[in-house]
């Protein structure tokens, strides 16, 4: 009979403190409609007539992975499109992708004297344009292994176009 009064009083207590935590009930808030549809394809970076990145949105049906839009960066821009691409062709192995919260870790299939900084600029920008996309951290970086690395060819880098 000892037993009883123990489990009556440890439910009490407990009954308290979940009662007493200074919490209160909390109402629904209106955040406006969840998102919905497919994403249109992915965003590829590719070389303008000038030099300078431009992207080419690739009609896919949905926004795939990091993964899924390197494969086709490295299959070059489209046949009726205007412009190139920075990195050697033709289209490599798809790249190993290690993807985190704050950082993107991409093994590419060149050395680092094979893909110029326009091509290195390309990868970087495609990758965190999905990351983001997807709802990664805006603030990411990414950063790429070389088979043969030159001295600071895996620091942490950024999209050079503002955005």
């Amino acid at each position: 009979m000892r037993a009883v009064p123990a489990v009556l009083a440890a439910l009490v207590t407990t009954a308290a403190l979940l009662t007493g935590c200074g919490v209160g009930p909390s109402g629904v808030e209106a955040a406006g409609p969840a998102p919905g549809g497919v994403a249109p394809g992915t965003t590829l970076y590719f070389v303008g007539q000038d030099g300078a990145l431009r992207p080419e949105l690739r009609e896919t049906g949905r926004l795939g992975t990091v993964v899924d839009a390197l494969a086709l960066l490295l299959t070059g821009p489209g046949p009726a499109s205007d412009l190139t691409t920075a990195i050697p062709g033709p289209p490599a192995p798809v790249p190993v992708v290690a993807a985190r919260v704050t950082s993107i870790e991409i093994w590419l299939p060149f050395t680092a004297a094979e893909v110029p900084a326009t091509g290195v600029d390309q990868i970087v920008c495609t990758a965190l344009g999905v990351h983001r996309q997807s709802g990664g951290d805006p603030a990411a970086t990414v950063q790429i292994r070389f088979t043969v690395p030159e001295p600071g060819s895996d620091r942490p880098r950024e999209c050079p176009i503002p955005g």
